[in-house]
């Protein structure tokens, strides 16, 4: 494809982007270079910040019976997301660690426990995050908690989701 037609095609697409914010009433100039996302360097290690609150649980989850799991809320296609994201903040403000048993979920609660079964493998994990965004996924786990029921692997799986009673 020629170049200059390819930079006439994207000049246009900025152009209705820019009549699209416009239009929601949002002005451009409100913009600020500081809200760009910038990529974490390679060498980038998760820091513990004291000032975070960590999920520490009251009880070994995985001894528990199926009646202490509550309700079963949804079931559908879940995904892990990981080391790329550590360190960045997640929708409840929190820094992602991708070593703690952490998920995104649209719509319930920050704080929120919920087992998340695969087969006969299940995790407890806390909803900190807001997701997925891609496709019919109902959940995204950390990589820690992709790792207890044999996701990690695979990418995405077949899960089946029930909220703890709090």
């Amino acid at each position: 494809m020629d170049g200059n037609k390819t930079m006439k095609r994207i000049a246009h697409r900025i152009a209705l982007a820019m009549v699209a914010i416009a239009a929601a009433g949002t002005s451009i100039n409100a913009l600020s270079a500081t809200e760009v996302v910038q990529p974490l360097p390679a060498s980038y290690e998760v820091q513990n910040d004291a000032s975070l609150p960590k999920f520490q649980p009251d009880a070994d989850f995985s001894a528990t019976t199926d009646e202490q799991f509550g309700e079963a809320i949804d079931g559908g296609v879940a995904s892990w997301y990981g080391p790329g994201l550590a360190g960045r903040p997640t929708a409840s403000g929190e820094a992602f660690n991708p070593t703690e048993l952490t998920a995104a979920h649209r719509t319930l609660p920050f704080g929120s426990l919920v087992r998340v079964s695969r087969g006969d493998q299940s995790v407890v994990v806390r909803i900190n995050d807001r997701g997925p965004f891609h496709g019919n996924r109902v959940i995204d786990l950390s990589t820690a908690a992709a790792e207890k029921i044999g996701l990690r692997r695979a990418g995405a799986g077949r899960v089946e989701l029930a909220l703890l009673d709090s």
